[in-house]
This record gives C-alpha cells, structure tokens and sequence, in this order.
C-alpha cells in the first residue's frame, strides 16, 4: 500500500490550525482523539486563506503512548489506515447531501439508530476499543454540527413560537416541500382551468354550493346575540334509515330535510376528482347492496345532513357494523370542503396577478381563515388514522392514476402494525376484535396537506389542511394554563370537525376531549404569517365557531356526550341529532336464569348522585352481602374515581375482598382471579375500563351487583353470563342487584328497554326482573 502525501499534507495544515490552543481548553474527547491521531477532529478545522506550513504538535506525558509525528510516514499502512478512518467518520455525511429522497432519509436514520444501538453493546467488550473510538468520533462530529446549527439559527430569524415541529421532537416537519403545498405561491394548474368550479371568474364555485351559501353568509352581531341567548327551536321527522332525527336551531326558522334519493353525483356538489373517484373508493362499503347506486341508504342520508352544514351527532356508529360506511362518507365530505376553498384561494392568486383585475374590491378576495387547518378529525387510534388516510388518498387517486406521496413509507411503519404481535389463540367478543385490531396507540397527531393532484403527510400544522389527532395526542400540545411549551393557534379557523368513535374516549379520559373542545376557534396569539387581506371578517370578528360545523359520531347515546353537542355545537344552520330509543335492551341477551332486582336510589340533583349513591350502598345493599354466605360478590364499578372511594372503604372497614382494575399488572390480576375463585376473597371490585380493555371471563361469580348501570349496554348481558363459566349446580342462589337513579334514565333505557324503563321511574318503587334465559 503506498502512502498518499495529500493525506499527509492536508493533516499537516490541521495540525497547524491548532498549535495556538492550549490543550488543558480540549474537552476530554478532543484530547482522546488528539492522542490518538496527533489530530483534532476535521469538523474542528477553520477555513482559511493563509497559506500554512506543515508542522507537528508535541502532546505532553505522551512518551510512554504511541503517537503520531512524522516519523509515522514511514508506517504506510498504518497512515492509511488512520486516514480511513477518518473518512469513515464523514460518510455518512456525504452520503446525505447526495441523497434528497425522503423515505430513503427515513431508513438512514433508522439504520444509524441500530448502528448506534449495536455499537453501545460492543463498548462493553474489552476487545472493542476501535468501535469505541469510532462512536465516539461520531458523537464529536454531532456536537459539532449542533454548534454550527446554533450559530446558524441565532443569526436567522427566530422561529414560530409555538410551532408543534419545535416542540415535540417526534414531530416531523417537511421543510423541503413548503414551497410546493404553499397556498400562497400556487395557482391552478393548466389542467384544471377548464373545469366550471375553477375558473378565473371572481366566484369559483358555483353560487348553488352548500358551501358557498355556508362560508359566504355575513352574520351581525344581533344574529349573533340571537344564536347565544336565544333558546333552540326543535322539530323532529322520521327518515327511512337514520330513525327519528330531531332539528334544532336558535338562529333560523327550522327547517327539515328531506332525504336525498339522487343518484346523479353532478348535482351533489362533489369537487373533481371526487366525482369520479367516490364509486372506486366506496365499493368495499356496498358489498351486497346495489352496485348501481354510489351511496349506501345509510350514507346517502349522512351526506344529506352533512352537504346541509348542520352539525350531526349519530348515536349508532357501532364498531361491528356500518363503521366503515360512516368513516367513507365523511372522509369525503371532509376532503371535498378542503379541495373547494384550496381552489377558491388557488383561482384567488391567479385574478390578484392578473392586472385585469387589480381594480377588484378586496373583499372579493377574503378566502381563508387566520389559519391554514380547516378540519380536524379527532381519532381513538393509530389504526383508525390510518384508514382514514389511506381513504383519503384513494379519494384522490382516479381510475389507473396514482397521486404523489410524500413520507408515506414512514407513515405506514409508524400508523401500521405487525399481524405477528396479536396472539394467534385470543378469543375475545365481536366489538373488542373490531375495536382494538391494528396499531392501537392512543397518543398521535399527524398533519395533511393536500395541493391538487400531490398529498404531504407530517406537514407543519400551520402548513396542514387536514389535521388527524387522538384526544391525548392534542392534549399534550395543547398543554395547560401556566406551561411554556404550549400551542393551540391552529384550531383557530377550524371549519369542520370529526369526533369519531367517541365513546371510545369516555374509555380513554374524557376530560381530553373537553379541554379540546375549549380551546377550539379562538383568537391566536400571532399571525404566523397569514396575509390579513385575505382573512374573512367572520374570522377576523372571531365568530368561527359559530361557521364550524361539528360531526359527533358514537356507538352509544351518553350524558357527557350529549353536553358536548348542546353546550359546544353553536352552528348557525342548527344541528341534526339520532335519537332512537331502545325497544327491547341488553338484558334480553342474558343466557342464565337469574334474578334482576333494581334498587333505586333518590338524589336532589345530578352533582349529589354521586355522593347518595355511596351512602345508599354502603348502608343498605353491602350490610346484606356481610354473611360468609353471600361468598363470591363481584362489585362492578363504572368510574374510576367511585372504585378508589369504595376501596379505601373497604380497606377500613377490613373487609375481605381484592380489586382489579385498568392499572393492575398481569401478576397482580392473576392472583386476584385466583382468591376470587377460591373463595379465599369474598368481594371482587373491577373497574368498567378493565373489562373494556381485557374482557376477561371472571369466574366464580355468584352474586353481582352493578354499582351504577354500565356505559355500553352489551356490558350488562357479557358479565351477567360470566356466571354460566363456574356452574356447580347452585343457579338458585345466585343474585344481581343494580343500582339505578332518574338520572339514569338513558343507560336504564338500554338495559331494560324504553317502555320498561318510564314504568320505573314512574313507580319510584324498586323492580324486581327474572330473566328465563331467552328473553325477559
């Protein structure tokens, strides 16, 4: 091997370059590799246009060590080997400035993770010291870099306060395609100038639009004063598919819609490329229906209400059944809201351009919101965000025509989930399979920004469109009163939002949601660069939540579900509410003979349930389950806060039981199952998040009381036949009692059945039910 004397030079002017530094000022990786390699690292070097001799630096308490002088010159291999080494150190470097390609950036990180994870095993080895030098040359050059991108980022202007990108680490910001997803600097394609919605006429979609009439529409602030203060007028009709809908508004006459039986989806409003791509992509949801028709029943009457701008809560979204039909349509409602006001904006750049029109009224140009994000779809989920946005792009995608993607193969990875990671032998119910199947972390956010025929994922917030989130997942940047690190600037001109699946969040921690709710459509803190110009005065009089129209779907019919549409749905077309009573009841479904006796509690008002509640258990229902002989006695307890109150009470009285709830570990619910069964505990407390999270059959279980009737009705019927698990012969004895208040009327109504339920709260007597084993 011969000895390059370039390497040498070029080695001999670094030298140079640090003869006037002390070594004592070196940190102590510097003067491990200036010890090594009679060098400092390259990323220490100083450009400069001096010329400089070569010369050699002299370490001291060195004479004992091996180092590097000229002398080393005549060790060829040795020399080359250190410059390998060297240039080991810059690869990666090179190999980034030459590669620009998102995804394969995406997998040289991952790869440098592992490497680096492989490297930080190999430093516990004796015999891998040249790993550990390596690796510790490469945390010098990161700091390094870090120190230049800090000089770098002080001399530039400061960033964004409160950008999610900066705050969060985990956030990932496109920077590379800002320019072409921006709005401001965009215009119709040549393409698309032909189509009748997006022409240069000053109105670029046509004035019969829903939305058009909807964004367009000038409130005063006596409409306003009128939709705050006046109470809601309701009427209610029966539509074929949906049931009994009731309308109510405080601003308009109520007005009641018919449902729409138009096939011709030209007449639906639908912006291009929907019109073309809504059958392709809505063929899964129509198995078995009539392949003529675009819409489902079920759809075609959603999308009635949803194309009306009203605010809609459906109570009958069940995981089982007819939840993709929902998903699909309003996926595409949201996605046709967002492709008309980016091509209202796109046509609006192109008529400022043109000098024809420099004489038109600004306020023709008044297009957009003080923020980009328009929608936002709250999600239980990562697979449900999934799903939602393979939907959107196959809404995009014509017939054989695909659209570009970007960080899609990082979406995928992080959204997806490996089929290996279910166990293969799990048996679990119908609704928990559909419930939990995929990547259920509940913590994520994701920015979409679509711009005609291209879609970005992980766009900047005040870059997105479309913003796909969990409850948490916006909690943890939106923060709290009091926190630095803080935002929630881009749910200012939010124009449409999507709670799906929330009963799911009643699971998860309801005061998200709330806290959601509250901050949503007020006025910024800054500009983030929005041209004032071009903001609607509607949101410039900060009344965007009285144009946000609200779409509430869930499984089931709840108290704090219903508040939320009340008290935060201000729309001014009025809402649209399901309110579908149950006929029969879960209780229906239990498959043992057993009797049901309902004990109702009284309570001055909704605050004091909960305290009444307490005392009326704790003095007359558990003195009666005392006796060793009412063994057995599973407490199930729909609140978390109720189980912490009853097991501390039970711990001062000494009573013996043991609790499961959503927290216990493996070993600790294992051993509580196992004193249950043995009889070796008499009471079992469970919470009503562990059953939704585990579904573990509880056997054992003899006498069942309900502390409070279950949120999910089916809950009912599932732990009343976990008794048929542990039968000895001894059905006779066995027991369920339920507490129950008139406040309870809705979760009483799904249990028992609506008709049953007004006779019992009428009577104010207790009720006792036998269930034969095939229906009440």
């Amino acid at each position: 091997m011969r000895f390059d004397p370039r390497g040498a030079t070029t080695m001999g002017k670094r030298r140079k370059q640090r003869v006037d530094e002390s070594v004592s000022s070196l940190t102590k990786k510097q003067k491990k590799h200036l010890k090594e390699f009679g060098e400092q690292h390259p990323f220490y070097d100083q450009v400069s246009g001096v010329e400089e001799r070569t010369q050699v630096v002299e370490l001291p308490d060195s004479s004992d060590e091996e180092s590097h002088s000229e002398s080393e010159a005549e060790s060829e291999t040795e020399n080359v080997n250190v410059y390998q080494q060297l240039l080991a150190t810059l690869k990666h470097v090179s190999d980034d400035e030459e590669d620009d390609d998102d995804d394969d950036d995406m997998e040289e990180e991952v790869e440098d993770d592992e490497g680096a994870q492989e490297n930080e095993q190999l430093t516990t080895n004796a015999d891998s010291e040249d790993s550990e030098e390596e690796q510790e040359l490469e945390e010098e050059e990161e700091d390094a870099q870090e120190e230049h991108e800090t000089s770098e980022a002080e001399d530039k202007d400061p960033a964004e306060p409160g950008d999610p990108a900066q705050q969060d680490q985990e956030e990932f910001t496109d920077s590379k395609l800002e320019s072409k997803f921006s709005l401001e600097t965009n215009f119709l394609e040549e393409g698309d100038k032909g189509q009748k919605s997006e022409t240069t006429e000053p109105t670029s979609v046509d004035s019969e639009d829903p939305y058009k009439k909807h964004i367009d529409q000038e409130l005063e602030e006596v409409n306003i004063a009128q939709i705050t203060s006046n109470p809601k007028a309701t009427s209610s009709m029966k539509w074929p598919t949906l049931g009994q809908l009731v309308f109510s508004s405080s601003f308009k006459k109520v007005h009641l819609l018919k449902s729409e039986k138009e096939t011709d989806l030209t007449k639906l409003y639908l912006h291009k490329p929907l019109d073309s791509t809504w059958p392709i992509a809505n063929r899964s949801a129509l198995t078995g229906q009539n392949e003529r028709s675009f819409f489902s029943p079920l759809q075609r009457e959603l999308f009635t209400i949803m194309n009306s701008y009203k605010d809609l809560y459906y109570p009958s979204r069940m995981a089982t059944a007819q939840g993709e039909e929902v998903r699909h349509v309003y996926c595409l409602h949201s996605l046709n809201h967002v492709l008309k006001a980016n091509s209202q904006v796109l046509n609006n750049n192109a008529r400022k351009k043109d000098p024809k029109m420099a004489l038109d009224d600004d306020d023709d140009f008044r297009d957009q919101g003080l923020t980009r994000p328009k929608v936002l779809i709250v999600l239980p989920f990562r697979e449900s965000a999934l799903r939602v946005v393979q939907l959107l792009i196959s809404l995009l995608e014509g017939s054989g025509e695909k659209i570009e993607v970007s960080n899609k193969k990082r979406f995928k990875k992080e959204f997806g989930s490996d089929p290996g990671d279910r166990p293969p032998n799990l048996k679990r119910p119908e609704d928990y399979e559909a419930i939990f199947a995929g990547n259920i972390d509940d913590h994520f956010r994701i920015g979409v920004s679509v711009m005609q025929k291209s879609m970005r994922l992980y766009s900047p917030f005040y870059s997105s469109d479309i913003i796909i989130a969990s409850p948490l997942g916006l909690r943890t940047i939106i923060g709290t009163e009091g926190e630095k690190k803080r935002d929630f600037d881009f749910l200012s001109s939010i124009e449409i939002l999507v709670l799906d699946q929330t009963d799911i969040y009643l699971m998860q921690n309801w005061e998200h949601v709330l806290h959601l709710m509250s901050h949503l459509n007020l006025q910024p803190s800054d500009s983030h660069g929005v041209d004032f110009s071009r903001v609607r005065m509607w949101n410039l009089s900060n009344w965007a939540k009285y144009y946000r129209q609200t779409l509430l779907f869930s499984a089931l019919q709840d108290p704090q579900i219903n508040s939320v549409f009340n008290k935060h749905c201000c729309n001014y077309n009025g809402q649209a509410a399901v309110r579908n009573m149950a006929t029969s009841g879960s209780i229906s479904h239990v498959m043992v003979q057993l009797p049901h006796v309902f004990q109702r509690l009284e309570a001055d008002d909704v605050l004091s349930v909960i305290d009444a509640r307490f005392k009326f258990f704790t003095d007359k229902i558990l003195p009666q389950y005392r006796d060793a002989i009412m063994s057995h006695t599973l407490l199930y307890i729909p609140s978390y806060f109720d189980y912490v109150r009853l097991r501390n009470y039970f711990k001062k009285e000494e009573l013996n039981f043991t609790h499961i709830c959503e927290y216990t570990d493996k070993s600790g619910i294992s051993r509580a199952r196992q004193h249950f069964l043995k009889g070796e505990r008499q009471f079992l407390l469970v919470t009503e998040r562990f059953h939704f999270y585990k579904r573990y059959m509880l056997k054992g279980i003899r006498n069942l009381i309900f502390y409070e009737l279950p949120t999910y009705p089916h809950f009912y019927s599932e732990v009343c036949n976990m008794m048929t698990a542990w039968n000895k012969g001894e059905e006779a004895t066995w027991t369920c009692t339920v507490l129950y208040s008139k406040y309870d009327a809705q979760r009483l109504a799904t249990v028992v059945g609506a008709e049953r339920t007004a006779q019992m709260l009428q009577s104010k007597k207790n009720v006792h039910l036998f269930v034969t084993g095939e229906n009440d």
